[in-house]
């Protein structure tokens, strides 16, 4: 796993039960703030949901990824959901009350 990579990780693995992140955040955590894409990239390699919940990390509009890679955006809803992350209407996430902008800008 390469540095960037790992970096991801770390930054996934801070956002708290209950929040999520855009990739872009996650990006910028990770050191490469406009590697938004490759963030996305890596998650969707990631093996493990539990140590790495990448469940948590979503568009920056609060959409879900389409290809979540444990079993779609019905999936990651569900999760969310039981984590407590409010959706509105239309379906995306509620990034006023959910967003996580890293550790110092919660």
């Amino acid at each position: 796993m390469n540095e960037f990579s790992r970096n991801v990780h770390r930054a996934v693995q801070q956002i708290p039960k209950g929040k999520v992140a855009s990739y872009g955040t996650v990006a910028f955590l990770a050191g490469k703030p406009r590697a938004a894409r490759g963030v996305g990239f890596v998650l969707h390699r990631n093996d493990d949901s539990d140590v790495t919940p990448c469940h948590r990390v979503v568009f920056k509009d609060g959409s879900l990824c389409a290809g979540y890679i444990f079993g779609g955006p019905g999936a990651q809803r569900q999760k969310l959901e039981s984590e407590g992350v409010r959706f509105l209407p239309d379906g995306r996430v509620d990034m006023e009350h959910c967003g996580w902008w890293g550790p110092d800008g919660d």
